[in-house]
């Protein structure tokens, strides 16, 4: 039976490794934490093998591990590989989830671990992989205190701020959609902004400084509004169909709440139209690349 008396000395496993796990786990090997890391993607697991991580060769592996760190794409990957992890791991072992997923699924993935006496983290984050790098992130948390707290040392090493939103997991979860939302209808307005101004003949540069040195001088504002007008929406930090899943999954904890959300649900369409363009492979801030596009401006 594993225990985890003291989390900062506990085995830490990080399972996905793409941008935002791999950013994960290079930040706790710096932190000299041991670390046993897995990825369906093989390749990815050597470079972090290479600073110190042990390479698991499947998930048996990572069950001995006493706090699992899980940073994966949706609902139906999370779900697969928590149904697999589930009965290799150990009693009172933790599973922190980072992904943005349904709040309907961080619970039934809590329900499933408590039946096995394991505990369930929902920690969906704030900010881009770069941010995850420098740990800048803002962490949302929400699970049984206990749970919370013996994972705490850990996962604060990830980021800047965390923030406790509850003992029910799906909570962090609709924060988490919720911010994503708000990040969404920005990129939508700033690109329409951008476009108009542009257009009427005022250099980018220009509009890019006035609005986001006065009143629009947010991190959104100033990191995707820099995307937007220097056309760098590659590679992506939050791809632009896993934008639009979070849109889907937000509206769709709206129709349950009975919140109507207009804006969300054409800003989702925005994004459905960029897919359809094509552009699966760019960043979210391409949603001002659109508007670009339809204000006459070649692509």
């Amino acid at each position: 039976m594993n225990s985890v008396p003291d989390s900062q000395g506990a085995r830490v496993g990080v399972v996905g490794l793409g941008h935002m796990g791999r950013a994960f786990a290079e930040n706790l090997l710096a932190d000299g934490l041991s670390l046993t890391v897995f990825d369906r993607k093989r390749d990815l697991i050597p470079p972090l093998a290479e600073m110190g991580a042990v390479a698991a060769t499947g998930l048996a592996a990572i069950g001995e591990c006493e706090i699992v760190l899980t940073s994966l794409p949706d609902d139906d990957a999370v779900a697969s590989v928590t149904d697999a992890l589930i009965p290799r791991l150990g009693a009172r072992a933790v599973h922190v989830s980072t992904s943005t997923i349904s709040a309907g699924l961080a619970r039934r993935l809590a329900a499933q671990h408590r039946e096995h006496g394991q505990g369930y983290v929902a920690l969906p984050v704030l900010g881009s992989p770069d941010f995850a790098r420098r740990r800048g992130l803002y962490l949302l948390a929400a699970g049984a205190s206990a749970d919370i707290a013996r994972v705490r040392p850990v996962v604060e090493k990830l980021g800047r701020q965390l923030f406790v939103i509850g003992e029910d997991p799906g909570l962090a979860n609709v924060m988490k959609l919720a911010g994503n939302v708000l990040t969404a209808a920005t990129l939508q307005s700033m690109g329409e902004v951008f476009a108009l101004l542009h257009k009427s003949g005022i250099d980018p540069e220009t509009s890019y400084e006035v609005l986001t040195s006065t009143l629009f001088d947010g991190k959104v504002h100033k990191s995707y509004g820099g995307k937007i007008v220097h056309g760098q929406f590659s590679p992506a930090g939050l791809s632009v169909p896993l934008a639009a899943k979070d849109l889907r999954l937000a509206l769709a904890e709206a129709e349950l709440a009975r919140v109507p959300m207009p804006v969300a649900a054409i800003v989702r369409d925005r994004l459905v139209a960029a897919e359809a363009r094509a552009w699966s492979g760019l960043d979210w801030s391409a949603l001002g690349k659109l508007a670009s596009a339809e204000a006459g401006f070649a692509e």
